[in-house]
């Protein structure tokens, strides 16, 4: 047993004194039994932890991983890393926790018990520690008649509010809820789901993202009307409107340029590139996304995340030597995915627990049955899909070390080998598997025929150089997936890293560095009495304040001799780094969108990518970002403009905005808690022309700043 104490020092020495790893590790992942005392002291004990249970579910097949085999895979976060639950709750004796990272729920039922049930399903799932999404397009807009003494049917925002509260309670004694809103682009109050976030206090708890069809984004490039319906998916709804399309687009556009929501899913190219949906008539459709949006799943069904760092895949980093080991990432991405497979057979032995744990619980059956029915439902989608998520880390460190410009053409090529590989090797190792293992039970190769997805990754597979394909292994995928099929439903992703980028000291996920060197904020769990409050947001959060300098740019520097470095000035340095014009606000939003459709290409579910943009840009390039994005086929995009709302990762101009408010004219100044209003204000009167209605529009001021807004019709 070890004290906080203990185990921070023995971290802070593993991490070479990165203080923000070591209490990241500490805090969140760090064994830890109920009376609070620490049974793992820095990451070698948890990976000896995790490669101990997976060698156990190895066991149980032919030809089993070892034990120090697995824990050489995670040792020190070189190559692979479990995400979050996962690193959690494996081995997790302590804590009846799920593994998996991602959860979508059916649609709520279009009634108060249905509402209610929802509600119930999200926090039973959040308390165990997962994500959720769903959709509640089936929800009856504002102000129809019922039948019972309300009269009059609420809408969507109110129920938008609920399902916020109850993620930011559940997430008060401990880890932070997650929750995923969608809605369908033809819903009559679309409006009012685009706009709800621009209060910063309201659905504080939940992000948000449309589900467009591919019949808004004709409508709006051939300028037609769009049909709002309820039901929206009926050929004969009871409500219809229509409305300008492209009207509708701006208001999308607008909103994402001052709160960076609503994000957008394509959701026919979803649909119709993710291969589990094949199998829609069993269960497999979706319906929505996970908080995130990397994964795209059918009601109930869940995944589990693990990363590859390819950092530890470049030989010679920051020399005209240098490349990327595609054969050592084939290898490792067929290990992994033999490891994603063995999570989600430790998954299905924990919701046992958890039904043991509730079915032991003291409350009468009809209390429990709902939370006994959602883990059961879970239990089934998770045997019969098998789904996975593997992904990547580190790619814009990756990328530097080879001497690459993050968002150049080269860069763009390198992403898609990689990508093209990840999934390639993915693919091999499921199939394998299935030889070995037993194919998911729903398989049926002859229903897979010509799908485009599948196809494409057939073809790669036959292509792909032999030396690189496991022994034994014939290239001919096709006709391999018709005799032996496939072990898993769907394989690949590309979360966001967050946490696990600040263990594996890289860049996250497919993302650029962020900067150089900024101030990253770590919510404080509000069990930890000992953490210093350095920041509160919007929403009464507190979270501590941490300097980081970025590791691969330190990293970079080791590499130069010392007279390099005394012979220049840190800026100067800066611009001679690989890292130079492709920190996240410098690197080209083009090319941002161009590396995720190229990675896009070959994942078959999702990417959590963040196309960030300087403060100052323009409500007509956030268009462009998404027009771009939705032809160039990827799954959605989300933009966020620096400033427009508080971050996770702050840039020094903001730190220098909190420190010292003297200099208003150099900087952008943000009050988001305003200071009491005077009985009395100066203010301007603008009028406008608002879609052919004259408006006045009264800017109250406040020290010569905008204190309010107030607008109305004009009367003359």
């Amino acid at each position: 047993m070890y004290t906080y104490d203990e185990a921070l020092a023995a971290s802070l020495k593993y991490f070479d004194g990165d203080d923000l790893a070591a209490s990241v590790f500490v805090g969140k992942y760090a064994l830890q039994d109920l009376d609070g005392n620490y049974l793992e002291k820095d990451p070698s004990d948890m990976h000896r932890r995790l490669a101990s249970e997976f060698a156990r579910a190895e066991s149980k097949y032919d030809d089993p991983m070892t034990e120090d085999e697995i824990f050489d895979l995670l040792d020190n976060f070189k190559y692979v890393v479990p995400q979050g639950s996962p690193m959690s709750g494996i081995g997790n004796k302590y804590s009846i926790q799920s593994l998996s990272n991602c959860f979508v729920i059916e649609p709520p039922y279009d009634s108060y018990a249905g509402i209610l049930k929802t509600d119930q399903e999200q926090v039973q799932i959040m308390k165990r520690r997962g994500g959720v999404g769903f959709d509640i397009s089936n929800i009856r807009p504002k102000g129809l008649n019922t039948s019972n003494a309300a009269k009059t049917t609420d809408g969507i925002e109110v129920f938008m509010d609920r399902f916020s509260n109850s993620c930011r309670e559940v997430a008060q004694g401990g880890r932070r809820g997650a929750l995923m809103l969608t809605i369908s682009v033809h819903h009559p109050q679309i409006r009012d789901f685009i706009k709800i976030k621009r209060d910063l206090k309201r659905v504080t708890g939940a992000n948000i993202s449309i589900r467009l069809t591919e019949e808004f984004m004709r409508a709006v490039e051939g300028g037609e009307e769009l049909q709002l319906r309820f039901p929206v998916d009926s050929s004969n709804p009871d409500i219809q409107e229509y409305v300008s399309a492209e009207e509708l687009w701006q208001e999308i556009i607008e909103s994402a340029h001052a709160s960076a929501e609503p994000g957008l899913l394509f959701w026919d190219t979803a649909k119709k590139m993710t291969p589990a949906d094949i199998y829609e008539s069993e269960g497999f459709g979706s319906v929505s996304t996970n908080p995130c949006g990397e994964i795209i799943l059918s009601p109930y069904d869940s995944c589990r995340l693990m990363l590859v760092n390819l950092t530890s895949l470049v030989k010679d980093p920051w020399t005209e030597n240098s490349e990327f080991d595609y054969y050592k990432f084939a290898e490792v991405t067929r290990k992994a995915q033999r490891l994603m497979d063995d999570m989600i057979d430790l998954e299905i032995e924990q919701i046992d627990k958890i039904i043991q744990k509730i079915q032991g619980d003291p409350e009468p059956e009809s209390v429990k049955r709902i939370e006994v029915d959602l883990w059961q439902n879970i239990k089934k989608q998770a045997t019969l899909g098998r789904r996975t998520g593997l992904g990547i880390t580190g790619l814009g460190d990756a990328l530097a070390m080879l001497g690459q410009t993050y968002g150049s053409d080269e860069s763009i090529e390198t992403t898609e080998k990689i990508y093209q590989w990840l999934t390639t090797h993915s693919y091999i190792s499921s199939m394998e598997m299935a030889k070995i293992r037993g194919v998911f039970p729903i398989h049926d190769a002859n229903r897979e025929e010509n799908h485009p997805y599948l196809d494409r990754i057939f073809k790669s597979i036959d292509e792909m150089p032999e030396s690189s394909l496991p022994e034994g292994f014939v290239n001919n995928a096709k006709q391999y997936n018709k005799l032996f099929g496939r072990r898993n439903i769907s394989n690949t992703t590309t979360a966001p890293a967050g946490s696990v980028s600040v263990l594996t000291q890289t860049t996250s996920g497919i993302e650029p560095a962020f900067m150089l060197h900024y101030t990253r904020r770590k919510k404080i769990n509000p069990n930890d009495l000992n953490a210093s409050v350095d920041f509160i947001d919007d929403s009464g959060d507190k979270w501590q304040e941490y300097t980081v300098y970025h590791h691969g740019f330190n990293n970079w520097m080791k590499s130069r001799s010392t007279l390099d470095q005394e012979a220049h000035e840190n800026e100067t340095l800066v611009q001679m780094s690989p890292y130079a014009g492709a920190t996240a606000n410098e690197i080209d939003w083009v090319a941002k969108v161009k590396m995720q459709a190229a990675a896009q290409k070959w994942i078959c579910h999702a990417i959590s990518n963040t196309t960030n943009l300087p403060s100052d840009v323009d409500v007509e390039t956030v268009k462009q970002v998404y027009m771009t994005g939705w032809k160039s086929g990827c799954k959605g995009v989300t933009v966020y403009r620096d400033g427009c709302r508080s971050g996770v990762l702050v840039t020094a101009d903001e730190n220098a905005e909190e420190e010292d408010n003297r200099d208003r004219e150099n900087m952008t100044f943000v009050d988001n808690n305003a200071p009491k209003r005077p009985e009395t204000l100066s203010c301007e009167i603008h009028h406008a022309t608002i879609q052919g209605e004259k408006w006045t529009i009264l800017i109250g001021l406040l020290e010569g700043r905008p204190y309010e807004v107030i607008g109305g019709l004009s009367m003359y």
